[in-house]
């Protein structure tokens, strides 16, 4: 009889452990093995006047008509006579953007201020996933020409008129309704213009101008959201110099989707639309009215 007792406690007393073994097998089949990215944080590749780090997909081609109107206070320009700002148009821009891979696009776009012509690429370098990634980083170049020659004879040189923007966007997704980015960026123009202030004093604007974006989205339902950004540029030359007093481009808007467009309805100060446009030349002022309405409109199409 001393074996089958002792066999019995030898099965009894290695239950424990079996139940322990099984029970790791069931947690680790329970873990995911795939780590997928997360849904799309932004629903459209800009917000007001900041680059999102959204991306048009592969051999899509995204159309974008973004359009700026005058200021909306009298102070700045607007008023009655002009229907608030509604007569003037500040800004026209129409774009294409085609995507290469999921990761990286290309773009091209024409704009009223300046004449601006731009071309710029776009480069996911990480996308947040639902484990271990918390993070979405995307660069964007941009190289512009305006054929405008203005009034100074050092224009009539072409690579004068040349100016360069880099970006890196930084952005993650907090939930289903709140996405937020920070984004760091230089902007360097070939040529930076000699001024006299009011006092009579040179003032030398900066070839380099460094600046940090800050823009969000809350999703108040499925198509509809608010959008905001706000960009301070680190200028000495935008702080101190009087006869024209620079603001920090700042806008806010709605955002709504609807089948195969996004639309946006927008209020900012910045009168044009790329950055090497709005970064140095923001002169109106929130405060004086100097809000403009706008709309950005997108469509892409899928090849």
């Amino acid at each position: 009889m001393k074996h089958p007792i002792i066999i019995l406690a030898i099965f009894l007393a290695a239950l424990p452990l079996c139940a322990q073994d099984d029970l790791m097998d069931m947690l680790e089949a329970e873990e995911p093995t795939e780590n997928y990215r997360v849904g799309p944080t932004w629903k459209t590749m800009k917000l007001v006047n900041l680059h999102s780090t959204s991306m048009v997909k592969k051999n899509g081609l995204d159309f974008r008509v973004t359009h700026r109107f005058g200021s909306i206070g009298e102070k700045s320009g607007g008023g009655v006579h002009n229907l608030y700002g509604l007569d003037i148009s500040d800004d026209i821009r129409i774009s294409f953007d085609y995507g290469i891979t999921e990761d990286s696009q290309i773009g091209i776009g024409r704009s009223k201020y300046a004449e601006l012509i731009d071309g710029n690429v776009k480069y996911k370098i990480l996308a947040q996933k639902e484990r271990k990634v918390p993070l979405t980083l995307v660069i964007l170049g941009n190289m512009a020409i305006t054929p405008q020659k203005a009034n100074d004879a050092r224009y009539d040189d072409w690579q004068n008129r040349l100016s360069y923007f880099s970006q890196l966007i930084i952005a993650r997704k907090f939930g289903e309704r709140l996405s937020f980015e920070l984004a760091p960026s230089i902007l360097y123009r070939n040529l930076a213009l000699k001024t006299t202030d009011g006092a009579g004093v040179n003032a030398e604007d900066e070839n380099a101008n460094i600046s940090l974006g800050i823009g969000g989205r809350f999703m108040i339902t499925k198509r509809v959201g608010l959008i905001m950004d706000y960009l301070y540029t680190f200028s000495e030359y935008r702080s101190n110099y009087r006869p024209v007093n620079f603001y920090d481009p700042f806008g806010v808007g709605v955002e709504i989707e609807t089948g195969g467009h996004v639309f946006h309805i927008t209020l900012t100060n910045a009168a044009g639309i790329v950055e090497n446009n709005f970064i140095p030349n923001t002169t109106a002022n929130w405060g004086d009215g100097g809000m403009k309405l706008g709309f950005n409109i997108s469509r892409v199409f899928q090849f």
